[in-house]
């Protein structure tokens, strides 16, 4: 049997804004009308954006992690739940039809979690099979992408993955510090879900391939504090990717008798603006091949491990054909790259 993406859809927040607006009225007092770190808000690359709350407005920068992993729960029910039922509905496969649910975070946590609770939302089965990935980050989805086909492809289960993220919940107390004001203007609040079953329409799922360099490890960091997790995002990261990301996906490639100029499609994880340059001069792609990424990051942020799923929703809903790879990245150093094929 082979895997079979058979829907991937997005779903994001209802409170939303250009950054501009989101800069004048909400951040600007937040970092004291700063000139510089205006200059870096606007400049990341990044038109537009949706969150769960106003965390300005809510003064969620001085919340306890109790409090923000309290309004997690709160939020995440029903935009997972959105994001799931539009998968299921997409792929034409019932509630009572999904044998594994996968759920993936690392802005949230809960016990019972919330692949329990949607499961209990959902009307999902009671021997359903269940498995929470939590703490990743950004790359998350194409390991779990790769675990759900392997359940699909050998065990012949219908599975179901969630990726969600609210960003939103970890703004941090106000600091003169270029890695806070580049993450609070490049995250965002999403999910992104996709139905895998085996065989049947939908996009192949072929091979994964990943790459770690422990050595750059403290360049992309995620701690838990008193206040939330907090990012730690060096400027070195986009250099680090250019240097492994070549490797991977050649790799993943070769392995299967393919080249660069085979791919139909390039699915890349908008990290920023520099890091999708990064990965275009890394693999000589042109900028026909890394606009879809570009645009999912003018159009809603960086949503984490909910993005790259974003960008193949937008990819399949253009017409992509023939072979797609798929690449993301995250502490680490971390690359992840998948090969999909389009009917």
């Amino acid at each position: 049997m082979a895997a079979r993406i058979a829907a991937v859809v997005g779903a994001l927040p209802g409170v939303s804004g250009t950054q501009e607006q989101i800069w004048d009225e909400r951040f600007r007092h937040h970092y004291g009308d700063d000139a510089a770190a205006k200059r870096v808000w606007m400049r990341c690359g990044v038109e537009r954006r949706h969150g769960v709350l106003d965390p300005i407005a809510e003064g969620v920068a001085e919340w306890d992690t109790g409090k923000r992993m309290q309004r997690f729960v709160e939020e995440a029910l029903p935009l997972g739940r959105q994001a799931l039922e539009s998968a299921f509905e997409r792929a034409d496969v019932r509630a009572e039809d999904v044998d594994l649910l996968t759920v993936v975070s690392c802005t949230g946590y809960a016990t019972p979690g919330l692949d329990i609770l949607l499961a209990r939302d959902l009307g999902l089965r009671s021997d359903l099979q269940r498995l929470h990935v939590g703490h990743m980050g950004c790359y998350a989805a194409l390991p779990t992408l790769a675990v759900v086909s392997d359940a699909a492809a050998a065990r012949g289960k219908t599975a179901a993955m969630l990726c969600l993220e609210l960003t939103t919940l970890h703004i941090q107390p106000a600091a003169r510090s270029l890695e806070q004001i580049v993450a609070h203007a490049l995250f965002a609040d999403g999910a992104g879900a996709a139905v895998v079953r085996p065989d049947g329409p939908g996009l192949e799922f072929v091979d994964v391939e990943a790459a770690t360099d422990p050595s750059t490890a403290d360049q992309m960091t995620w701690d838990v504090t008193g206040h939330g997790f907090r990012m730690g995002l060096s400027p070195k990261v986009p250099a680090s990717v250019r240097g492994h990301v070549a490797p991977v996906v050649d790799a993943l490639l070769g392995r299967n008798g393919l080249a660069r100029a085979d791919v139909g499609a390039w699915a890349i994880h908008p990290g920023g603006p520099a890091i999708v340059d990064a990965v275009g001069d890394a693999l000589g792609l042109e900028d026909e091949a890394l606009e879809p990424s570009r645009a999912v990051l003018r159009e809603i942020g960086n949503c984490s491990s909910a993005t790259i799923l974003i960008v193949l929703e937008r990819l399949l809903a253009a017409g992509a054909t023939g072979p797609i790879v798929a690449i993301a990245f995250g502490p680490g150093l971390t690359v992840y790259s998948c090969l999909l094929r389009a009917p």
